[in-house]
């Protein structure tokens, strides 16, 4: 896994909206919206989560975005995954093979084996990789309910009933993103 992008963290933001609400579906739009953050920007993040089996997406005036399985099932590092692919943090360019006193040829024991470097990189990352894998969304949801104050739910409950319900009526902004 390479630098881990704003993608990833906006689609970790985008999934706890729709973790507990499986009788509404929030269109891509909906969650770039209530985010503050361009719509385009959203709308490409959600097909790598869909087609990584993390949100699955129904059309039509009350479609959008659900989450495929229970928050308490989806972790962090399938997340990443699903955005950013899975690739290794550290790509070793074998440098240590590369030291002009050993001029065109290193010796033997200076290649042998596993870079010492790239050893310590590979744990790093496998440690990484299990912390990522140990979090939920449904767990990371829970800790964020405990600190919000109950109004805050409700508000944003609010936001959305007037976001479907304006949807719903056909004043919605025509959506180029899928679904709508």
């Amino acid at each position: 896994m390479a630098h881990i992008t704003t993608s990833v963290e906006y689609a970790i933001h985008c999934l706890l909206w729709l973790v507990g609400d499986d009788d509404r579906a929030l269109s891509s739009r909906d969650l770039a919206d209530l985010q503050g953050v361009s719509p385009s920007f959203i709308a490409k993040i959600f097909p790598r989560l869909e087609k990584a089996g993390i949100v699955r997406a129904s059309e039509g005036v009350r479609g959008g975005y659900r989450l495929a399985r229970p928050a308490e099932d989806i972790t962090f590092l399938e997340i990443v995954d699903a955005i950013e692919g899975d690739k290794p943090l550290f790509d070793c360019q074998e440098i240590r093979g590369r030291c002009a006193v050993f001029g065109a040829r290193p010796p033997a024991w200076a290649m042998a084996g596993k870079c010492a470097v790239h050893a310590a990189m590979l744990q790093a990352e496998k440690a990484m990789r299990d912390a990522l894998a140990g979090q939920t969304l449904g767990a990371v949801a829970a800790r964020f309910g405990r600190t919000a104050p109950g109004e805050f739910f409700d508000d944003v409950k609010a936001w959305v009933d007037i976001r479907l319900a304006g949807r719903a009526a056909g004043r919605g902004k025509p959506r180029r993103d899928m679904p709508s």
